[in-house]
Formats: C-alpha cells, structure tokens, sequence
C-alpha cells in the first residue's frame, strides 16, 4: 500500500483488484499518469504494454474470452479511445467483458478546449454497453463498480470509464480497500418456452438448433449433440461466435458458412431454427439480387434463451424435455504429411498434425482458413477464437491477450497478410512479454478477400487501380524482417514439407514465433 493519502487512482486499482481485474492492457498519456504511478504501487496488477491502442482492446477481448474474466484497459483521451475502437467493436459482437480507463483532462481544464479535448462519450457509446464518468476523486469507487457491474452482466459487455485527471490525483478519503461487489445472475430459462422450443422441434420436418456464446462449451455441446442424435435436429454455431471448444473427444459442430449461396443451400430445407443466444442468420453483407436471410421463406424461428440467459440451463432444460442420445464425438486422427504446393488446405492439415493438446487457436484467416474446421475437427482439443465483428485487425492482439490468460498453453494464430498489418505492433507486446504463440501469416500478398467481394458484388474484374488497391505487392511484405524487427524469431515456407517441417520444430519450443507462408 502507498505511504501517502490515497487518491482516486488508487481508489481505482483497489476496486478493480477487489472484483478480481488483476491485468491492465495499456497505452497511456499525460492524462493518466497518476493511475500509471497508482498502478506502479500495486504488484498484484499485472501491466501489459501495447504499442498502438488497437493492440490493447484486441488483446483484452483475447484475455477475456480465456479467462471468463474482464482484463483492464487504459488509453489516452478521445483520440486513444478512437485508436482502440474498431477492436472494441469485434468484442461487442463477442460480448466480451472489459472495462476500459479512459483519462481525460482535468474537470476545470475542458473549458479552455486544449488541443486533445475531445467528446469522448460521444466516441466511447456505439462500442460500449455503458459509459460513466468518475467527475471526483471520492465518486471513483462507485463509477469503477458500475463499471465492473456493467462489464460483467451476463453475457458480457464493454464498459468505459472516463477518468478526469483530478479525479485521478486528488485525495479521497473513501475507503481504500472496498469489497467484492455482488453481480446480477444470468436470466433462468422460461420452462413454458423449453417445452414451446421442444414440442416444434419434435413437430418440425428438419429443425436446426443454432448457438453460441456459453453454449458452445464442451458440456452443453455433448448435450446439444445428445439432442440432435435423439431429435434428428442439426446443431450449429452462428457463423461469428467469440468462443468454441473443439478437437477430439468433442462435437463437431460447424459454422453457419460465410458464403451467402453456401449458407442459403445449407438452410434450404430448415423449417425450424432454435436459437441458443444466437442470432437469426444473415449474410454479412448485402449483394445484388441475393437475401439478406439466409433462411427460407416460412422458416420458423424460436429464442430458447436470449443472450443474457444462462444458456447452459436452458441447454440443460431441452435436454430434460426432449432426452437425448449419445453425442457423436469426433475421433483423433492425425494426417500424413502433405507434400508439394503450400496451400491453406496444406497449413491446416500440418496443425491437424502437429498443434498440441488445449491449444488456443486464434483466427483472422480471412479466406484463406475458411476450410480449417474441415481439416482439424480430428485435431488435439483446442479452444477456438474467431473475428466476430468484422473489423479486421484483431488476430495477433487476440493470441496476445490469450496467451496471457492461459500462460501454460500453446497459442496459434491464423493470420491474413493484409489484416496483420493493421496491428503487426502486437508482435513486440509478444517478444517483451515472452509469450508462447506460433503466428501463421497466410502470405498470399493481396486482400484475397475483396479480390471476391469485387465479383460478388457485380463490379467486374479488378483494373489497374482497383488491383492498386486490393494488391500487397511492389514492394511484397517481408514478414521475418517484419517479426525480427519486433524481437520474434521467423522463418518463411515456400511449400508444404517446409512448413510443417518448421511448424513441428515451433510446436515444441516455447515462446513467440512466426511463419511466413507463402501461399
């Protein structure tokens, strides 16, 4: 404990240690530096460093969604804020806990609209589940709390915390060492809407049972496969989901397809979709003369638990209602090496062979890993982390704070070229913390993904500048120059036996490492 008066950012890391937030990704500013000097007094917080703001939100969505537990973020003022966003939104859509500490001015100093002045609650609002501001050093305790209350409500949600620099650095006689607040629990399933759930299930021709969130945990799944083999009913997961255990001895379950044609096809004949915290398909854009559904006309759609409920009891209670079978559960097998060209179909049968048992695989493949489910369902269990909100950025912030949460497990991140480069600083975060995560860049050197959009679309084929735009060439990306630079070890594979020569040798040594695959 400090010698001195306690202030509000002492008030401020005792709260959010007291509700068991005990890591704090940070990129802070002039605003903050008496929380940084709080932080400095408490050894119990752990301090992570990111280089760019986009490193620290991603990161704290990958710690959470290992740790079932919020992480602390501290950015700088509006602008900080805004540098983090689009990752806040991708652990919106995952409804990932975090309680980000933003600093701003000092109360009496906003009138004279410096130059970082900024509406920080205008910019914090579309990504976050609750704003506050702590306007004094004694209402520091009771903001954080709200905070904390708000991040960890059921199913999780992004809280922001504006924190003036005098609030910060003046003294507050509130008790500085405040108790564990109480936490609102999950909504109970509806028995009457279980057994309306079970009785169209039994009715429907061909039911599809769609989840997500909690739900996609090795137990309820077990149960939901039960289901499925007693019910005829198919199970899936929606097409983005923040969190799936998979590998061998687990379900199978596969993902709504991206695809809108392949997603349409795959519906077709459903005529009833249960949801499990889950939303009713949709594409993930819009397309000339193809639907925004992806379900057909008629399809019957019912919420078994919304996703605020507690979706494991409402999985539970379905099962109770409708008995299940035994689930199908998927075999280990390990393929044989594959040889000659190096191709994403090649990268995921080399982790099929190689990834170790509880690996945390992170994914921003984009396109290129689109068929990794297909090749890896027979892999060791692995826990499986995915892009949920489309902003692309988040692969190597995510293995980042997952490897934090989960420090005795290996971390592999599928990683696109051109997104990478949104937040390639999150390698140096990886180097200083001695982090144990392979990173995976499918180098096909251009925005394959809207090299496909372009057609889907109807705007015909790339010229000389739509290719200008879409391509990652002259000069190409030298991703081991690129990791060297950040204090990680790389190599480059050109074909399949080098890579998974090179992906076996980084299975089991500890530490960051880095792949480029050139694909």
């Amino acid at each position: 404990m400090t010698t001195q008066a306690p202030n509000g950012a002492d008030l401020l890391c005792e709260t959010l240690l007291a509700n068991d937030i005990d890591v704090c990704f940070a990129n802070p500013g002039t605003s903050e530096m008496h929380f940084v000097a709080a932080l400095d007094r408490q050894p119990r917080m752990r301090c992570v460093l990111g280089l760019f703001e986009g490193v620290v939100t991603g990161a704290a969505d990958g710690y959470a969604r290992m740790a079932d537990k919020p992480a602390a973020t501290l950015l700088h003022l509006g602008p900080g804020l805004a540098n983090g966003l689009a990752n806040l939104h991708n652990a919106r859509r995952a409804r990932t806990p975090m309680v980000n500490v933003v600093g701003d001015h000092a109360t009496y100093h906003l009138a004279f609209d410096a130059p970082l002045t900024s509406d920080i609650e205008s910019l914090a609002r579309p990504m976050s589940h609750w704003v506050g501001r702590a306007e004094t050093a004694d209402g520091v305790g009771a903001a954080t709390e709200a905070a904390i209350r708000a991040a960890r409500t059921a199913p999780g949600g992004i809280a922001t915390l504006i924190l003036p620099a005098d609030a910060a650095w003046n003294a507050t006689a509130t008790a500085a060492r405040p108790a564990a607040i109480a936490l609102p629990r999950p909504a109970a399933p509806d028995p009457a809407l279980i057994r309306a759930a079970a009785e169209a299930i039994r009715a429907a021709r061909r039911p599809t049972i769609l989840a997500t969130g909690p739900a996609l945990r090795d137990a309820p799944l077990r149960l939901l496969d039960g289901i499925g083999a007693k019910t005829g009913a198919c199970i899936m997961a929606q097409q983005s989901n923040g969190r799936m255990q998979r590998g061998a001895g687990r379900v199978a379950v596969d993902r709504v397809a991206y695809v809108v044609d392949q997603a349409v096809a795959g519906f077709a004949e459903t005529d009833l979709v249960v949801l499990v915290g889950a939303k009713a398909p949709v594409g993930f854009f819009a397309y000339p003369g193809k639907p925004s559904s992806m379900l057909p006309e008629g399809c019957r759609v019912i919420e078994l638990a919304a996703p605020d409920g507690d979706l494991g009891a409402a999985v539970e209670a379905l099962a109770a209602e409708l008995g299940t079978a035994a689930p199908r559960l998927a075999a280990r097998q390990r393929p044989d090496a594959v040889h000659g060209a190096l191709t994403p179909d090649a990268i995921a049968l080399a982790l099929a062979r190689h990834m170790p048992a509880e690996a945390i695989v992170c994914d921003e493949s984009v396109s290129s890993g689109r068929d990794f489910f297909r090749s890896t369902a027979g892999a060791e269990p692995h826990d499986f982390l995915q892009l949920t909100g489309g902003a692309i950025g988040i692969g190597i912030p995510l293995a980042t704070g997952a490897a934090i949460a989960c420090p005795g497990r290996k971390v592999v991140t599928l990683q696109a070229d051109g997104s990478g480069m949104y937040t390639v600083q999150g390698l140096w975060t990886q180097a200083r913390e001695r982090l144990d995560v392979i990173t995976i860049v499918f180098a096909n050197r251009r925005y394959a993904i809207l090299h496909g959009e372009l057609t889907k679309v109807g705007a015909g084929k790339p010229g000389r500048n739509a290719s200008r735009m879409l391509d990652l060439d002259d000069p190409a990306l030298d991703w081991v120059k690129l990791a060297a630079g950040m204090g990680v070890e790389a190599a480059r594979a050109d074909s399949a036996e080098a890579f998974d020569d090179i992906l076996a040798a980084a299975c089991r040594r500890p530490g960051p490492f880095l792949i480029e695959a050139v694909i």
